[in-house]
Formats: structure tokens, C-alpha cells, sequence
């Protein structure tokens, strides 16, 4: 009998908030189709995997045949583009300016001669630093193509001087490197960047949501409705609801004097309120949610993967980690809300927290370069652990023993934050006077 009572409130709430998702489009939006536009926009701005032809200008003030091969050779690399000549340091610094160029070639006069006479011949770049990938990219791509013009010079002179191609070869660099990338080999954008963004901005909208499902019912002072909606011991149909809670439900018919009532009426029974029926209650109201954000987390999932290179069994713990990351960032969301006991209150948390969380997660900015206040902040944020179970089961295949901590820490944090909003929503039911905060 209490078992049934139990699914009775779970499925009485999730009719309830059924009927008001369907009766209120910007609700459903935020459920169904702004995470959805969400994803396929992500996915759409980094389809172009990798970033090529990065513009730069050159000034030659050499003219020689060695500064044409050098400007050569800096267009045919792929991550760069020479976008134009320029023959005055005003033109140039104008294009930087105007962000037509990100960079500017400098060679100095008498540049070819200097080569052939074997003297010092230094190439200057002048790179917008204000753009850390972009001037990054450059640098390394003008170092490597400079590095290979330099050395077919110096190698050339010494075949002249009579050393095989081989050993000028040698002489020249007797010390190399081998590199290898170990995970991303190809700078695969949409793999380091796409895959990680959706996660973020999609607990930003969850704990939105979180906030927002349970704040209106503070908000239009209609939480104790709510209640007694779910706790009714009547056998109603569930697939409808009456007039009178349709107007509950949608929020349409709420007035002063209603909400006097409805005060006078908790007071008298906020005593016998049910934790175990506001727990299941709460899971139905988020029921839609969770199941809308879990298929999300799913098409999210197969497009940040290519299936045939990670294991079933990294999928399925990710998978389950991103959806208790969406069922975390909804109580979290209803926490910062019934804490505060107004609407506006618990966005403004939930904004503060979930917005710059992705800043703290070690993504672009690594963890271990932040100050340790930093750390301490970035460690109590949830997406900053789903994050690296992300990347280490996604795209270093890394085995799954070593993210079992991080799945083990969001079950505890789901289940903890759960009871916190269960507890919170109770003392919320047992304070109608402040009820109405906007």
C-alpha cells in the first residue's frame, strides 16, 4: 500500500508537470528543443576539424630569391595563408588591427645576401598574441617552416663544401626529435573542443531547469497545490486532470485571495508532510526532464565518438556518468531555489556557478598551471570530474578502473543533493509566508 502511494505521487507529479509543459512552449523549449539546437549548433561550428589557413601578412624587404622561396613555402603550409604583400609597417599594422591578418613576416633587407655569406639572418614575427590558439598555430607553423628553409640552406652549403647529402644532413642536426602524439594526433578540434563544450552548456540549461521547475511553484505561490495534488489519496486518471487543476498546473487562474487560503490550509498540515512523498513527487516533477536530457546526453555521446574505436563498456560509463551529471545539475539547480526561497535568486547561483565552471575544468586552461584556490573551486564543481572521465574514456581510452572513483563520487552527490532537495522542499511547504519572491 505505501509502495503504491509512493508510485501514485511519482506519476500524479509527472502528469502534473506534463500538463504544463504542454500548455507553456517556452517550458518545453528549454526541455526539448533549445538543448537540441544546442548540440547540432556545437557540432556545426567545429565540423571543420582542424584550423587551416590562418592569415598572415608578409613584408619583404629583401626581394631576393631566398625570401621568394620563404614566402613560398609559408603559403604552402596548411595552417597558414599569406593573405597579402605589405610594404609599409603602417598597412600592416592596420590589417592586424582590423583582424584581416593574425600575424606579420618581417624580412629585413639584404636577407639573401646575408645567407650567402653565411651570416646571421633572423626572420621577424609579429603575432597577435591576444588570440592564444591562433597565435600559437602560427608560431609553431612559421618556426617549422623557417626551420626547414634554414635547413636547406645550411645543408646546401655543405654539400658545396664537398659532404655528402647524408652527412650534411647529420652535421647540420646531429641531435632530433622523434615526436609522437599519444591521444589526438590530428588536432582534431571538434574531439577536443565539440565533445567537451556540449557537456558544459548542457548542465548549464539542466541546472536552469532545475532551478526554474520547482522555483515557479514558489514563485506563484502554488508549491502547497502541488502537494496535495501528489499526496491525494483519491484514484483520479492520471492521463487528465480537472479544470480546477489544469488552472493549478498552468498557472493561470492564481489571485490573492487563493493564495490567503492556501496559506491558512498548509499551515494546518505542513506537520504531516510526507518526505518520502515529496522525494518521489520531486522525481516526477524532473521526470521529463531527465528523460529529455538523457536522450540528449545519448546524441551527444554518438557524435562526440567514433563508434568503432572506443569500447562498450567506456560508452556505457560515460553515458551513465553524463546522466547523473544532468540529474546532479537539476537538484543542484532546485537547491540554490529552495534555499533562497525565490526564483530569481536561484538562476543568479546556478548562472555563478555552471557558466564559468568549464573555465575551471582543465580543458583549455590546464589543471595543474591553476592556483591551488582555483583547484579547490574547480574540485568542488561536478563538471569538472565528469570532464575528465570524458576525455580519458572517450579519447585516451583510458581503462575503465581508473574513472570508477568519479562515477562512484557523482552517485554520492546525486543522491546526497536529492535528499538536500527533498529536505529543502519541505521546509519550503512549512513557510508559505514566504512564498510569491520573485
Amino acid at each position: 500500500m505505501f509502495l503504491t502511494k509512493l508510485a501514485r505521487a511519482f506519476m500524479r507529479s509527472a502528469a502534473y508537470e506534463r500538463l504544463f509543459l504542454l500548455k507553456n512552449p517556452w517550458d518545453l523549449a528549454m526541455v526539448l528543443w533549445i538543448p537540441l539546437a544546442t548540440i547540432l549548433l556545437v557540432w556545426w561550428i567545429f565540423s571543420q576539424t582542424q584550423i587551416t589557413d590562418l592569415p598572415i601578412g608578409v613584408m619583404d624587404n629583401d626581394r631576393g630569391p631566398v625570401a621568394n622561396t620563404a614566402i613560398r613555402y609559408l603559403d604552402a603550409s596548411p595552417s597558414l595563408t599569406v593573405k597579402q604583400l605589405y610594404h609599409t609597417k603602417f598597412e600592416a599594422e592596420a590589417a592586424i588591427l582590423q583582424r584581416d591578418i593574425y600575424a606579420l613576416v618581417v624580412i629585413p633587407e639584404n636577407f639573401s645576401n646575408r645567407i650567402n655569406s653565411s651570416q646571421p639572418a633572423p626572420i621577424v614575427l609579429q603575432v597577435n598574441a591576444q588570440y592564444g590558439t591562433h597565435s600559437g598555430i602560427i608560431q609553431t607553423s612559421v618556426q617549422g617552416v623557417i626551420g626547414t628553409l634554414s635547413a636547406g640552406v645550411e645543408i646546401q652549403r655543405l654539400i658545396k663544401q664537398g659532404m655528402s647529402p647524408s652527412q650534411a644532413a647529420i652535421a647540420y642536426s646531429p641531435i632530433s626529435i622523434q615526436r609522437t602524439s599519444l591521444f589526438n594526433a590530428v588536432n582534431n578540434y571538434q574531439q577536443f573542443l565539440g565533445s567537451t563544450v556540449i557537456p558544459a552548456l548542457l548542465h548549464i540549461l539542466a541546472m536552469v531547469i532545475g532551478a526554474t521547475t520547482i522555483g515557479r511553484e514558489l514563485r506563484d505561490k502554488t508549491l502547497g497545490q502541488w502537494y496535495r495534488y501528489i499526496d491525494t489519496d483519491t484514484a483520479d486518471d492520471l492521463s487528465r486532470l480537472t479544470d480546477s487543476e489544469q488552472r493549478l498546473a498552468t498557472k493561470d487562474a492564481m489571485n490573492k485571495e487563493t493564495s490567503n487560503k492556501e496559506s491558512v490550509s498548509l499551515n494546518t498540515i505542513n506537520t504531516k508532510t510526507s518526505l518520502s512523498i515529496l522525494l518521489f513527487g520531486l522525481l516526477g516533477k524532473y521526470f521529463w526532464p531527465i528523460l529529455a536530457y538523457s536522450l540528449w546526453a545519448a546524441l551527444a555521446l554518438w557524435l562526440a565518438t567514433p563508434q568503432d574505436n572506443i569500447a562498450l563498456e567506456a560508452m556505457l560509463v560515460t553515458y551513465m556518468s553524463f546522466t547523473l551529471l544532468m540529474i546532479l545539475s537539476f537538484c543542484l539547480g532546485a537547491i540554490f531555489t529552495l534555499g533562497s526561497f525565490s526564483l530569481r535568486i536561484g538562476l543568479s547561483s546556478t548562472g555563478f556557478i555552471s557558466v564559468p565552471s568549464y573555465a575551471f575544468a582543465g580543458v583549455t586552461y590546464p589543471y595543474i598551471a591553476i592556483s591551488d584556490n582555483a583547484k579547490y573551486w574547480a574540485d568542488v564543481l561536478p563538471l569538472t570530474h565528469y570532464l575528465k572521465l570524458h576525455i580519458a574514456q572517450l579519447q585516451m581510452a583510458a581503462p575503465v578502473a581508473i574513472s570508477l572513483p568519479i562515477i562512484y563520487g557523482l552517485m554520492l552527490a546525486t543522491l546526497i543533493t536529492l535528499l538536500v532537495s527533498t529536505l529543502l522542499t519541505k521546509r519550503a511547504l512549512a513557510h508559505p509566508e514566504r512564498w510569491g519572491a520573485r
